[in-house]
Protein backbone atom coordinates (compact mmCIF):
# COMPACT_ATOMS: atom_id res chain seq x y z
CA UNK A 1 0.00 0.00 0.00
CA UNK A 2 1.35 3.53 -1.05
CA UNK A 3 1.92 5.98 1.85
CA UNK A 4 0.75 9.32 0.92
CA UNK A 5 -0.55 12.47 2.96
CA UNK A 6 -4.27 12.92 3.19
CA UNK A 7 -7.00 15.01 5.27
CA UNK A 8 -9.24 13.31 7.22
CA UNK A 9 -11.70 15.25 9.45
CA UNK A 10 -12.52 14.05 12.81
CA UNK A 11 -14.47 14.72 16.15
CA UNK A 12 -13.34 14.69 19.52
CA UNK A 13 -13.42 15.56 23.34
CA UNK A 14 -10.36 17.21 25.09
CA UNK A 15 -9.23 19.53 27.56
CA UNK A 16 -6.65 22.30 27.72
CA UNK A 17 -6.16 24.14 30.84
CA UNK A 18 -6.66 27.82 29.70
CA UNK A 19 -4.97 30.59 31.98
CA UNK A 20 -8.41 31.56 33.32
CA UNK A 21 -8.99 28.27 34.31
CA UNK A 22 -5.83 27.78 36.05
CA UNK A 23 -6.17 30.55 37.64
CA UNK A 24 -9.36 29.79 39.55
CA UNK A 25 -7.77 26.56 40.56
CA UNK A 26 -4.67 28.25 41.98
CA UNK A 27 -7.58 30.43 44.26
CA UNK A 28 -8.48 27.87 45.67
CA UNK A 29 -5.16 26.73 47.62
CA UNK A 30 -4.14 30.16 48.07
CA UNK A 31 -4.40 31.67 52.08
CA UNK A 32 -6.59 34.62 52.82
CA UNK A 33 -3.82 36.57 53.10
CA UNK A 34 -2.09 35.34 49.71
CA UNK A 35 -5.40 35.85 48.26
CA UNK A 36 -6.01 39.50 49.46
CA UNK A 37 -2.26 40.26 47.70
CA UNK A 38 -3.32 38.83 44.62
CA UNK A 39 -6.59 40.52 44.52
CA UNK A 40 -4.61 43.65 44.97
CA UNK A 41 -2.70 43.49 42.26
CA UNK A 42 -5.44 42.60 40.08
CA UNK A 43 -6.97 45.77 41.34
CA UNK A 44 -3.87 48.08 40.36
CA UNK A 45 -3.61 45.93 37.01
CA UNK A 46 -7.26 46.35 35.69
CA UNK A 47 -9.18 49.25 35.64
CA UNK A 48 -12.14 47.78 35.35
CA UNK A 49 -12.14 46.01 39.14
CA UNK A 50 -13.14 48.16 42.44
CA UNK A 51 -13.19 47.42 45.55
CA UNK A 52 -16.89 46.69 46.97
CA UNK A 53 -16.66 46.99 50.69
CA UNK A 54 -20.30 48.02 51.30
CA UNK A 55 -21.89 45.44 54.08
CA UNK A 56 -24.27 43.04 52.82
CA UNK A 57 -24.42 40.36 50.17
CA UNK A 58 -21.57 39.59 47.90
CA UNK A 59 -23.10 39.97 44.22
CA UNK A 60 -22.91 37.02 42.43
CA UNK A 61 -22.21 36.21 38.79
CA UNK A 62 -24.54 36.00 36.18
CA UNK A 63 -24.86 33.02 34.54
CA UNK A 64 -26.96 30.68 31.55
CA UNK A 65 -29.02 28.12 32.13
CA UNK A 66 -29.15 25.48 34.98
CA UNK A 67 -27.93 22.56 32.76
CA UNK A 68 -25.45 24.82 31.63
CA UNK A 69 -23.71 25.87 34.81
CA UNK A 70 -24.21 22.21 35.99
CA UNK A 71 -22.24 21.10 32.59
CA UNK A 72 -19.25 23.57 33.39
CA UNK A 73 -18.90 22.92 36.47
CA UNK A 74 -18.07 19.27 35.77
CA UNK A 75 -15.70 21.17 33.87
CA UNK A 76 -14.18 22.87 36.30
CA UNK A 77 -13.94 19.03 37.91
CA UNK A 78 -12.23 17.63 34.84
CA UNK A 79 -9.76 20.44 34.73
CA UNK A 80 -8.65 19.70 38.61
CA UNK A 81 -7.91 16.14 37.94
CA UNK A 82 -6.29 16.68 35.02
CA UNK A 83 -4.14 19.32 36.77
CA UNK A 84 -2.22 16.98 38.78
CA UNK A 85 -1.14 14.98 35.36
CA UNK A 86 1.49 16.08 32.88
CA UNK A 87 1.58 16.52 29.03
CA UNK A 88 -2.16 18.02 28.78
CA UNK A 89 -3.09 18.54 24.99
CA UNK A 90 -6.44 19.96 23.59
CA UNK A 91 -8.28 23.13 23.83
CA UNK A 92 -10.99 24.17 26.15
CA UNK A 93 -13.97 25.59 24.39
CA UNK A 94 -16.31 26.74 27.47
CA UNK A 95 -17.63 30.34 27.60
CA UNK A 96 -16.02 32.66 29.88
CA UNK A 97 -19.87 32.99 31.32
CA UNK A 98 -21.11 29.81 31.91
CA UNK A 99 -17.95 28.16 33.85
CA UNK A 100 -19.35 27.60 37.46
CA UNK A 101 -22.98 27.08 38.72
CA UNK A 102 -25.44 30.05 39.65
CA UNK A 103 -26.19 28.75 43.39
CA UNK A 104 -26.77 30.55 46.14
CA UNK A 105 -24.28 31.33 48.96
CA UNK A 106 -25.15 29.42 52.10
CA UNK A 107 -25.00 28.87 55.47
CA UNK A 108 -24.76 24.96 56.47
CA UNK A 109 -26.85 24.33 59.83
CA UNK A 110 -25.72 20.13 59.91
CA UNK A 111 -27.74 18.49 62.31
CA UNK A 112 -25.37 16.05 64.62
CA UNK A 113 -28.42 13.86 65.66
CA UNK A 114 -28.13 11.76 62.79
CA UNK A 115 -30.15 13.09 59.97
CA UNK A 116 -29.21 12.48 56.75
CA UNK A 117 -30.30 16.06 54.70
CA UNK A 118 -28.21 18.94 54.77
CA UNK A 119 -30.39 21.94 54.86
CA UNK A 120 -29.39 25.07 54.04
CA UNK A 121 -30.58 28.64 55.34
CA UNK A 122 -29.21 32.40 55.22
CA UNK A 123 -26.29 33.97 53.42
CA UNK A 124 -22.62 33.88 53.93
CA UNK A 125 -21.35 37.13 52.62
CA UNK A 126 -22.46 38.95 55.12
CA UNK A 127 -20.92 41.40 57.18
CA UNK A 128 -17.72 43.94 56.69
CA UNK A 129 -15.29 43.52 53.92
CA UNK A 130 -11.95 42.73 54.24
CA UNK A 131 -8.93 45.44 55.99
CA UNK A 132 -7.65 47.15 52.25
CA UNK A 133 -8.26 50.56 53.58
CA UNK A 134 -5.18 53.24 53.07
CA UNK A 135 -6.53 55.33 55.49
CA UNK A 136 -4.71 56.20 58.91
CA UNK A 137 -7.38 54.16 60.73
CA UNK A 138 -5.95 50.94 59.45
CA UNK A 139 -4.41 48.18 61.62
CA UNK A 140 -1.30 48.61 60.17
CA UNK A 141 -0.77 52.15 61.17
CA UNK A 142 -0.77 51.51 65.02
CA UNK A 143 2.38 49.33 64.21
CA UNK A 144 5.80 50.17 64.74
CA UNK A 145 8.93 48.76 62.68
CA UNK A 146 10.17 45.84 64.88
CA UNK A 147 13.94 46.38 65.78
CA UNK A 148 16.49 43.28 64.02
CA UNK A 149 18.86 41.34 65.58
CA UNK A 150 21.39 42.82 63.01
CA UNK A 151 20.32 47.03 64.05
CA UNK A 152 20.53 45.84 67.60
CA UNK A 153 23.79 44.02 67.71
CA UNK A 154 25.30 46.57 65.09
CA UNK A 155 24.56 49.48 67.67
CA UNK A 156 26.17 47.94 70.60
CA UNK A 157 29.13 47.64 68.35
CA UNK A 158 29.45 51.47 67.42
CA UNK A 159 29.47 51.90 71.39
CA UNK A 160 31.80 48.78 72.21
CA UNK A 161 34.63 49.26 69.84
CA UNK A 162 36.44 52.61 68.44
CA UNK A 163 38.70 50.95 65.75
CA UNK A 164 37.58 51.58 62.65
CA UNK A 165 39.42 47.93 61.38
CA UNK A 166 38.14 46.31 64.34
CA UNK A 167 34.49 47.67 63.91
CA UNK A 168 34.27 46.31 60.17
CA UNK A 169 35.07 42.97 61.50
CA UNK A 170 32.33 43.17 63.96
CA UNK A 171 29.79 43.55 60.93
CA UNK A 172 31.13 41.17 58.98
CA UNK A 173 30.16 38.61 62.14
CA UNK A 174 27.19 40.18 62.80
CA UNK A 175 26.20 39.56 59.26
CA UNK A 176 26.93 36.23 59.54
CA UNK A 177 24.51 35.79 62.79
CA UNK A 178 21.09 33.86 61.56
CA UNK A 179 17.80 34.68 63.41
CA UNK A 180 18.56 32.02 66.18
CA UNK A 181 21.24 34.04 66.99
CA UNK A 182 23.96 32.02 66.03
CA UNK A 183 27.27 32.85 63.82
CA UNK A 184 26.63 30.92 60.51
CA UNK A 185 29.96 31.35 59.05
CA UNK A 186 33.29 29.89 60.38
CA UNK A 187 35.81 32.63 61.32
CA UNK A 188 38.44 31.36 58.67
CA UNK A 189 35.79 32.33 56.26
CA UNK A 190 35.84 36.01 57.32
CA UNK A 191 39.36 35.90 58.03
CA UNK A 192 40.32 35.35 54.64
CA UNK A 193 37.35 37.56 53.15
CA UNK A 194 38.64 40.54 55.08
CA UNK A 195 42.62 39.41 54.54
CA UNK A 196 43.44 39.62 58.46
CA UNK A 197 44.34 36.87 61.13
CA UNK A 198 41.67 34.38 62.35
CA UNK A 199 42.96 35.18 65.61
CA UNK A 200 42.07 38.48 65.61
CA UNK A 201 38.47 37.79 64.15
CA UNK A 202 38.30 35.85 67.12
CA UNK A 203 39.38 39.11 69.25
CA UNK A 204 36.43 40.51 68.06
CA UNK A 205 34.03 37.90 68.55
CA UNK A 206 34.41 37.58 72.26
CA UNK A 207 33.47 41.05 72.34
CA UNK A 208 30.31 40.69 70.11
CA UNK A 209 29.24 37.62 71.94
CA UNK A 210 29.54 40.05 75.22
CA UNK A 211 26.34 42.12 73.67
CA UNK A 212 22.59 41.68 74.56
CA UNK A 213 20.84 39.03 73.94
CA UNK A 214 23.30 36.90 76.05
CA UNK A 215 24.19 34.12 74.16
CA UNK A 216 24.18 35.60 70.91
CA UNK A 217 26.90 35.14 68.21
CA UNK A 218 27.60 31.45 69.34
CA UNK A 219 29.09 28.52 67.05
CA UNK A 220 26.86 25.76 69.07
CA UNK A 221 24.61 25.33 71.30
CA UNK A 222 27.31 24.18 74.20
CA UNK A 223 28.84 27.83 73.15
CA UNK A 224 25.66 29.67 73.50
CA UNK A 225 25.28 28.41 76.98
CA UNK A 226 28.22 28.58 78.20
CA UNK A 227 27.81 32.16 77.34
CA UNK A 228 24.65 33.00 79.57
CA UNK A 229 25.99 30.68 82.31
CA UNK A 230 29.32 32.71 82.42
CA UNK A 231 26.90 35.82 82.55
CA UNK A 232 25.58 34.38 85.83
CA UNK A 233 28.71 33.54 87.24
CA UNK A 234 27.60 29.57 87.07
CA UNK A 235 30.09 28.33 84.79
CA UNK A 236 32.23 26.17 87.21
CA UNK A 237 33.94 23.15 85.68
CA UNK A 238 31.30 20.79 87.01
CA UNK A 239 28.78 23.06 84.62
CA UNK A 240 31.55 22.84 82.16
CA UNK A 241 31.38 18.95 82.25
CA UNK A 242 27.77 19.21 81.70
CA UNK A 243 27.50 21.30 79.03
CA UNK A 244 30.61 19.33 76.97
CA UNK A 245 27.45 16.24 77.67
CA UNK A 246 24.34 17.87 76.77
CA UNK A 247 23.38 14.26 75.12
CA UNK A 248 23.49 12.59 78.26
CA UNK A 249 21.04 15.55 79.34
CA UNK A 250 19.18 14.85 76.52
CA UNK A 251 18.72 11.15 77.05
CA UNK A 252 18.15 11.81 81.04
CA UNK A 253 20.61 9.72 81.66
CA UNK A 254 21.31 11.15 85.12
CA UNK A 255 23.57 8.29 86.79
CA UNK A 256 26.58 9.14 84.02
CA UNK A 257 26.57 12.59 84.48
CA UNK A 258 26.78 12.76 88.59
CA UNK A 259 29.75 10.34 87.72
CA UNK A 260 31.14 12.76 85.07
CA UNK A 261 30.56 16.07 86.89
CA UNK A 262 31.39 14.84 90.37
CA UNK A 263 28.23 15.72 92.08
CA UNK A 264 24.99 14.20 93.91
CA UNK A 265 21.61 13.50 93.07
CA UNK A 266 20.37 16.99 94.29
CA UNK A 267 23.11 19.12 92.84
CA UNK A 268 22.35 17.45 88.81
CA UNK A 269 19.21 18.29 89.42
CA UNK A 270 19.86 21.71 90.17
CA UNK A 271 21.96 21.78 87.23
CA UNK A 272 19.85 20.35 84.90
CA UNK A 273 16.84 22.95 85.99
CA UNK A 274 19.55 25.99 85.17
CA UNK A 275 20.24 24.52 82.11
CA UNK A 276 16.67 23.94 80.75
CA UNK A 277 16.07 27.70 82.05
CA UNK A 278 18.67 29.51 79.52
CA UNK A 279 17.43 30.30 75.84
CA UNK A 280 19.10 27.77 73.17
CA UNK A 281 18.15 30.41 70.56
CA UNK A 282 18.90 34.04 71.80
CA UNK A 283 17.81 35.86 68.68
CA UNK A 284 14.16 34.49 68.32
CA UNK A 285 13.16 37.99 70.13
CA UNK A 286 13.97 40.08 67.54
CA UNK A 287 14.55 40.50 63.35
CA UNK A 288 12.98 37.97 61.06
CA UNK A 289 9.44 38.18 59.33
CA UNK A 290 6.44 39.53 61.80
CA UNK A 291 4.21 36.51 63.54
CA UNK A 292 1.30 36.17 61.35
CA UNK A 293 -1.71 35.57 63.54
CA UNK A 294 -4.01 32.77 62.40
CA UNK A 295 -7.30 34.19 61.28
CA UNK A 296 -9.85 31.30 60.78
CA UNK A 297 -11.41 31.04 57.53
CA UNK A 298 -14.90 29.69 58.83
CA UNK A 299 -16.72 29.61 62.02
CA UNK A 300 -18.41 26.67 63.52
CA UNK A 301 -21.08 27.41 66.23
CA UNK A 302 -22.95 25.38 67.81
CA UNK A 303 -27.24 25.84 67.51
CA UNK A 304 -29.47 25.50 69.55
CA UNK A 305 -31.50 22.97 68.33
CA UNK A 306 -28.13 21.05 69.07
CA UNK A 307 -27.00 21.35 65.28
CA UNK A 308 -23.94 23.53 64.56
CA UNK A 309 -23.37 26.45 61.91
CA UNK A 310 -21.12 26.49 59.60
CA UNK A 311 -20.46 30.28 58.32
CA UNK A 312 -17.82 31.54 56.31
CA UNK A 313 -16.00 34.35 57.75
CA UNK A 314 -16.74 37.81 55.54
CA UNK A 315 -13.43 39.07 56.10
CA UNK A 316 -11.05 36.81 54.61
CA UNK A 317 -13.45 37.05 51.56
CA UNK A 318 -12.01 39.90 49.45
CA UNK A 319 -15.54 41.68 47.78
CA UNK A 320 -14.48 42.89 43.87
CA UNK A 321 -16.69 44.21 41.39
CA UNK A 322 -16.77 44.91 37.86
CA UNK A 323 -17.72 48.88 37.36
CA UNK A 324 -19.94 48.72 34.34
CA UNK A 325 -20.46 51.77 34.17
CA UNK A 326 -16.90 53.21 33.42
CA UNK A 327 -16.94 49.74 30.90
CA UNK A 328 -19.18 51.64 29.20
CA UNK A 329 -17.71 54.68 29.03
CA UNK A 330 -14.10 54.11 28.06
CA UNK A 331 -15.52 51.46 25.78
CA UNK A 332 -17.13 55.00 23.78
CA UNK A 333 -14.09 56.50 23.84
CA UNK A 334 -11.92 53.58 22.34
CA UNK A 335 -10.84 54.94 18.82
CA UNK A 336 -8.82 51.65 17.56
CA UNK A 337 -8.62 47.99 17.87
CA UNK A 338 -6.08 47.86 20.06
CA UNK A 339 -7.81 50.06 22.94
CA UNK A 340 -10.70 47.48 21.96
CA UNK A 341 -9.04 44.52 22.63
CA UNK A 342 -7.41 45.95 26.21
CA UNK A 343 -10.97 46.75 27.45
CA UNK A 344 -12.28 43.56 26.22
CA UNK A 345 -9.78 41.52 27.95
CA UNK A 346 -9.88 43.47 31.41
CA UNK A 347 -13.25 43.09 31.44
CA UNK A 348 -12.90 39.09 30.19
CA UNK A 349 -10.52 38.56 33.20
CA UNK A 350 -12.60 41.16 35.35
CA UNK A 351 -15.71 38.86 35.13
CA UNK A 352 -13.48 35.92 35.76
CA UNK A 353 -12.19 36.64 39.10
CA UNK A 354 -15.36 37.27 40.91
CA UNK A 355 -16.71 34.52 39.36
CA UNK A 356 -13.41 32.89 40.98
CA UNK A 357 -13.54 34.53 44.07
CA UNK A 358 -17.22 33.28 44.82
CA UNK A 359 -16.94 29.88 43.51
CA UNK A 360 -14.06 29.11 45.94
CA UNK A 361 -15.82 30.60 48.40
CA UNK A 362 -18.64 28.24 47.87
CA UNK A 363 -16.27 25.33 47.66
CA UNK A 364 -14.62 26.30 51.18
CA UNK A 365 -18.21 26.03 52.65
CA UNK A 366 -19.07 22.68 51.13
CA UNK A 367 -16.09 21.04 52.15
CA UNK A 368 -15.97 22.76 55.77
CA UNK A 369 -20.10 21.52 56.34
CA UNK A 370 -18.73 18.35 54.95
CA UNK A 371 -16.23 18.00 57.60
CA UNK A 372 -18.05 19.11 60.61
CA UNK A 373 -20.66 16.47 59.20
CA UNK A 374 -18.25 13.52 59.26
CA UNK A 375 -16.61 14.83 62.72
CA UNK A 376 -19.51 15.85 64.41
CA UNK A 377 -18.65 13.70 67.81
CA UNK A 378 -15.38 15.58 67.62
CA UNK A 379 -17.24 19.06 68.18
CA UNK A 380 -19.21 17.86 70.16
CA UNK A 381 -17.08 15.36 72.53
CA UNK A 382 -13.56 16.19 71.91
CA UNK A 383 -10.53 14.34 70.39
CA UNK A 384 -11.16 11.35 71.58
CA UNK A 385 -14.32 11.02 69.46
CA UNK A 386 -12.18 12.19 66.23
CA UNK A 387 -13.25 9.50 63.27
CA UNK A 388 -10.64 8.36 60.58
CA UNK A 389 -11.29 10.69 57.35
CA UNK A 390 -9.85 10.92 54.35
CA UNK A 391 -9.78 12.94 51.17
CA UNK A 392 -12.07 10.73 49.07
CA UNK A 393 -14.50 10.62 51.26
CA UNK A 394 -15.05 14.09 51.71
CA UNK A 395 -14.15 14.35 48.07
CA UNK A 396 -17.39 11.52 47.02
CA UNK A 397 -19.69 13.27 49.79
CA UNK A 398 -19.81 16.60 48.13
CA UNK A 399 -19.73 15.77 44.37
CA UNK A 400 -15.93 16.73 43.78
CA UNK A 401 -12.57 15.61 42.90
CA UNK A 402 -9.79 14.98 45.82
CA UNK A 403 -7.40 17.40 44.87
CA UNK A 404 -10.26 20.09 44.94
CA UNK A 405 -10.72 18.89 48.27
CA UNK A 406 -6.89 18.78 48.97
CA UNK A 407 -6.46 22.64 47.79
CA UNK A 408 -9.55 23.82 49.74
CA UNK A 409 -7.90 22.26 53.14
CA UNK A 410 -4.52 23.76 52.16
CA UNK A 411 -3.96 26.91 54.54
CA UNK A 412 -7.39 27.18 55.37
CA UNK A 413 -8.30 27.54 59.81
CA UNK A 414 -11.73 26.54 60.85
CA UNK A 415 -12.94 27.72 64.23
CA UNK A 416 -15.47 26.40 67.13
CA UNK A 417 -15.75 26.06 70.65
CA UNK A 418 -12.57 23.95 71.05
CA UNK A 419 -10.77 26.10 69.36
CA UNK A 420 -8.58 27.50 65.84
CA UNK A 421 -7.62 24.10 63.81
CA UNK A 422 -6.45 23.79 60.14
CA UNK A 423 -8.71 21.82 58.33
CA UNK A 424 -6.16 19.37 57.24
CA UNK A 425 -6.15 18.00 61.31
CA UNK A 426 -9.19 16.55 60.39
CA UNK A 427 -7.94 13.71 58.06
CA UNK A 428 -6.61 11.29 60.07
CA UNK A 429 -5.34 7.80 59.45
CA UNK A 430 -7.78 4.80 60.41
CA UNK A 431 -6.03 2.21 63.10
CA UNK A 432 -7.90 -0.91 63.26
CA UNK A 433 -9.64 -2.47 65.85
CA UNK A 434 -9.91 -5.63 67.52
CA UNK A 435 -12.82 -7.88 66.91
CA UNK A 436 -15.45 -6.13 64.48
CA UNK A 437 -15.39 -2.78 66.24
CA UNK A 438 -15.24 0.70 64.07
CA UNK A 439 -11.77 1.71 63.26
CA UNK A 440 -10.08 4.43 65.37
CA UNK A 441 -8.15 7.83 64.30
CA UNK A 442 -4.56 8.14 64.56
CA UNK A 443 -4.82 11.70 66.01
CA UNK A 444 -7.45 10.06 68.38
CA UNK A 445 -4.91 6.95 69.76
CA UNK A 446 -2.04 9.42 69.68
CA UNK A 447 -4.73 11.51 72.78
CA UNK A 448 -4.58 8.18 74.15
CA UNK A 449 -1.04 7.42 74.30
CA UNK A 450 -0.37 10.84 75.66
CA UNK A 451 -2.82 10.76 78.66
CA UNK A 452 -1.36 7.49 79.68
CA UNK A 453 1.78 9.39 79.84
CA UNK A 454 0.70 12.17 81.65
CA UNK A 455 -1.26 10.06 84.20
CA UNK A 456 1.68 7.53 84.76
CA UNK A 457 3.44 7.91 88.28
CA UNK A 458 7.36 7.30 88.63
CA UNK A 459 6.50 4.07 90.42
CA UNK A 460 4.96 2.68 87.17
CA UNK A 461 6.44 3.91 83.86
CA UNK A 462 4.69 2.61 80.98
CA UNK A 463 6.35 0.87 78.26
CA UNK A 464 5.65 0.80 74.98
CA UNK A 465 4.35 -2.87 74.96
CA UNK A 466 2.45 -1.99 78.00
CA UNK A 467 0.92 1.18 76.34
CA UNK A 468 0.18 -1.54 73.33
CA UNK A 469 -1.58 -4.07 75.89
CA UNK A 470 -3.58 -1.14 77.30
CA UNK A 471 -4.59 0.11 73.94
CA UNK A 472 -5.92 -3.34 72.76
CA UNK A 473 -8.12 -3.84 76.02
CA UNK A 474 -9.99 -0.40 74.62
CA UNK A 475 -10.41 -2.12 71.24
CA UNK A 476 -7.56 -0.45 69.74
CA UNK A 477 -5.37 -3.20 67.85
CA UNK A 478 -1.62 -1.03 67.08
CA UNK A 479 1.88 -2.34 66.64
CA UNK A 480 4.32 -1.54 68.98
CA UNK A 481 6.51 0.18 66.42
CA UNK A 482 3.03 2.46 65.54
CA UNK A 483 3.46 3.66 69.42
CA UNK A 484 6.59 4.36 69.38
CA UNK A 485 6.02 6.22 66.14
CA UNK A 486 3.30 8.11 68.31
CA UNK A 487 5.26 8.54 71.34
CA UNK A 488 8.23 10.13 69.40
CA UNK A 489 6.02 12.68 67.26
CA UNK A 490 4.47 13.83 70.41
CA UNK A 491 8.17 14.35 71.88
CA UNK A 492 7.86 12.18 74.79
CA UNK A 493 10.62 10.21 75.63
CA UNK A 494 11.16 6.56 76.27
CA UNK A 495 10.21 4.52 79.57
CA UNK A 496 14.07 4.38 80.38
CA UNK A 497 14.41 8.05 80.01
CA UNK A 498 11.37 9.21 81.59
CA UNK A 499 11.99 7.12 84.60
CA UNK A 500 15.34 8.24 84.95
CA UNK A 501 13.79 11.84 85.08
CA UNK A 502 11.02 10.95 87.47
CA UNK A 503 13.46 9.23 90.37
CA UNK A 504 16.01 12.42 89.71
CA UNK A 505 12.90 14.99 90.19
CA UNK A 506 11.86 12.80 93.29
CA UNK A 507 15.21 12.48 94.77
CA UNK A 508 15.82 16.23 94.46
CA UNK A 509 12.27 16.63 96.35
CA UNK A 510 13.38 15.37 99.54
Amino acid sequence: MAMMPRMELRQGQSLVMTPQLLQAIKLLQLSHLELQNFVEGELERNPLLERNDEAGEMPLANGGSEGAHAADQASYERAESLNTQEGMEGRLGTGLENVFQNEQPQIARLDTRGADSLPITGGAYGGSGGSFEDGPEGFESSLTAELSLHDHLAAQLDLAVASPAERLIGRHIIDGVDDAGYLAEPLADIAVRLGVDEARVEQVLRIVQGFDPSGVAARDVSECLAIQLRDRDRYDPAMQALLANLPLVAKRDYTALKRICGVDDEDIADMVAEIRSLDPKPGRAFGGSAAETVVPDVFIRPAPDGSWLVDLNPDTLPRVLVNQTYHARVSRAARNDEDKAFIAECLQTANWLTRSLEQRARTILKVASEIVRQQDGFFAHGVEHLRPLNLKTVADAIGMHESTVSRVTSNKYLTCPRGVFEMKYFFSAAIAATGYGEAHSAEAVRYRIKQMIDEESPAEILSDDAIVTRLKTNGIDIARRTVAKYRESLRIPSSMERRREKLAMAGAGR
